[in-house]
């Protein structure tokens, strides 16, 4: 039996061919499901279906929908909400149609005109960073996505999850905001955090800030994983938890008022001189959480904890 042959194979439409839907969709392709359409405006999506979906139907969002039994929608959050509403308005919607949305910020709620028209809704989001090609098929091995669904067709959320290579994590509509902050916080930020560090390191003239960074990244990056690792998915860490902060290293663990001082006083240099105030406003900002965060765990005392926040 051939994978288009096994039971279970739909009609996939993707709608919105950015670096999500399009990598999805082939990897759903890959599996033996039929990709029958694609929605994509911009020259970059139409290269994405071109690359990743060669032979599918470039089409209107609607005609989409209509050839489609499993509805992709790999949109940007802020155009969910209308485009699920106006496609209801258009009666695109059908019974029995798996609608399915990849936004981390929202949960099924947001595809409630859906529902009323009797499709199946779920929220799958992927947490990982996609660059839209072909490299991230592999990257989809193992990783982990959010599942929001009713209780009853759960089951499909997470089998489509598993074909996908995931790892299918449950979690409740009312925690979809707090999951998706928590992802964008250490993501996005992260990158901003070394932006700014290899900026200083390459004033104070190191010609490879990456390369430098690389070994003291990778290494406190793994740490700090193992740490949050706590084994409980219904027991989050702490401020107060050791191991929530076991892999805090640097002057603020130690209570080196005097280093910390030092780093203010050159990093507001960096800023004066190279446009870099966003560097000098992340350490305040991130030495405070660490500050309290030490003194939680008993890294340092409350002295300790005084001192560095009042130089902070």
């Amino acid at each position: 039996m051939t994978q288009s042959q096994r039971p279970g194979r739909l009609g996939v439409g993707v709608v919105g061919a950015g670096r999500v839907g399009a990598v999805l969709g082939s990897a759903l392709r890959s599996v033996g499901h039929t990709v029958v359409g694609a929605s994509g405006v911009s020259e970059s999506s139409r290269d994405r279906i071109e690359a990743l979906l060669p032979g599918v139907p470039v089409l209107e969002v609607p005609e989409v929908v209509r050839r489609s039994q499993l509805v992709l929608l790999t949109v940007p959050d802020d155009a969910l909400a209308d485009l699920v509403s106006g496609l209801a308005t258009l009666g695109a919607w059908q019974a029995g149609q798996i609608v399915g949305h990849t936004s981390g910020r929202y949960g099924t709620d947001v595809l409630a005109p859906a529902a009323a028209a009797g499709a199946i809704t779920l929220a799958l989001h992927p947490a990982m960073a996609f660059t839209g090609t072909s490299l991230d098929l592999a990257r989809l091995e193992g990783a982990a996505f959010a599942v929001t669904s009713a209780p009853m067709v759960a089951p499909i959320g997470q089998a489509l999850v598993v074909e996908l290579g995931g790892e299918p994590v449950v979690l409740d509509e009312s925690r979809r905001g707090l999951y998706h902050a928590a992802l964008a916080h250490a993501s996005n930020h992260l990158v901003v955090l070394l932006a700014q560090a290899a900026q200083a390191l390459g004033v104070a003239g190191v010609e490879d800030p990456g390369r430098m960074l690389a070994p003291l990244v990778h290494a406190s990056l793994e740490s700090a994983l193992r740490a949050a690792d706590v084994g409980d998915s219904a027991q989050a860490p702490s401020a107060g938890d050791p191991g929530a902060i076991a892999a805090l290293t640097g002057p603020v663990s130690r209570g080196d008022v005097g280093t910390v001082r030092e780093h203010l006083e050159v990093l507001a240099d960096l800023a004066a001189d190279e446009d870099a105030l966003d560097v000098v406003e992340s350490y305040r900002a991130l030495s405070r959480a660490a500050t309290q965060r030490a003194l939680g765990v008993g890294r340092i005392d409350s002295d300790q904890a005084r001192a560095l926040l009042d130089t902070l």
